[in-house]
């Protein structure tokens, strides 16, 4: 005996209706900004250095030029991209959790008033790696698919 299946009935109430509207956009919005989601990006140190994580109020004096050597007294070197990189404003507002233009006015204070200077700047990520690399000291950041043996990432407390 072959039972009968009730039919479905499609209710096509105005509020039904945008709610639907609704939820098929937030799908297509939702995949759009995952497409374009910000790479993530990481503090790379030379492969020397002791420490494997560091505190985000550490990295943020290091990279605001405040913190000047390393706990074991090693002078820290900090290397940057250009400020207009979109490197440098993802690392700046998502490690750092800072403004691209504040890290620029703290850097602008030390070296206004005598107390510091400007990180060094290099010209992409193959150099930025190249360079903390070989320098005892040295930190900066790149795409954490860029990362290579040669750098330690550093893990944020």
């Amino acid at each position: 005996m072959i039972e009968k299946l009730p039919a479905i009935k499609c209710v096509t109430s105005p509020g039904r209706a945008l709610l639907l509207c609704l939820l098929a956009a937030a799908l297509v919005l939702g995949q759009a900004h995952a497409q374009s989601a910000e790479p993530t990006m990481v503090a790379i140190a030379h492969p020397a250095t002791s420490d494997e994580a560091i505190p985000r109020a550490s990295l943020r004096a290091i990279f605001g030029m405040l913190l000047q050597r390393w706990p074991g007294n090693t002078p820290v070197k900090v290397f940057v991209l250009k400020d207009d990189a979109p490197e440098h404003g993802t690392f700046s507002k998502s490690v750092l959790q800072v403004f691209p233009h504040q890290l620029r006015m703290a850097w602008d204070r030390q070296v206004f008033s005598g107390q510091g200077q400007y990180p060094e700047q290099v010209g992409s990520s193959e150099e930025m790696l190249s360079r903390v690399a070989s320098t005892p000291g040295a930190m900066g950041y790149v795409r954490a698919s860029e990362v290579n043996q040669n750098v330690r990432v550093l893990k944020i407390r």
